[in-house]
């Protein structure tokens, strides 16, 4: 069974997920040149794309890890982990 997600977005078409940043939002990435990210939340009126800078979306997950460290979710922050490594070094 795969973890993978991905969105179709009205102009740059398809993005794969990187993680969930809370209950809400999720941080994706285009697909193939993983350059452009968005910040996607899920809401009343549907999906909202909120284009991020390379930088942003680095301090996302960043943040992400710690609150996933915070928590013990030892198993969560480990996957994570793998995932900020490909892809932002």
């Amino acid at each position: 069974m795969s973890n993978e997600n991905y969105l179709n977005h009205p102009n740059f078409g398809l993005l794969f997920r990187v993680c969930l940043i809370d209950t809400a939002r999720e941080l994706f990435t285009t697909l193939y040149a993983q350059r452009l990210f968005f910040l996607v939340a899920s809401g009343d009126e549907g999906l909202e794309f909120e284009p991020l800078t390379r930088t942003d979306a680095r301090i996302l997950v960043e943040n992400r890890m710690r609150v996933l460290r915070r928590q013990g979710q030892q198993q969560d922050f480990d996957q994570l982990q793998v995932i900020y490594k490909q892809t932002f070094q």
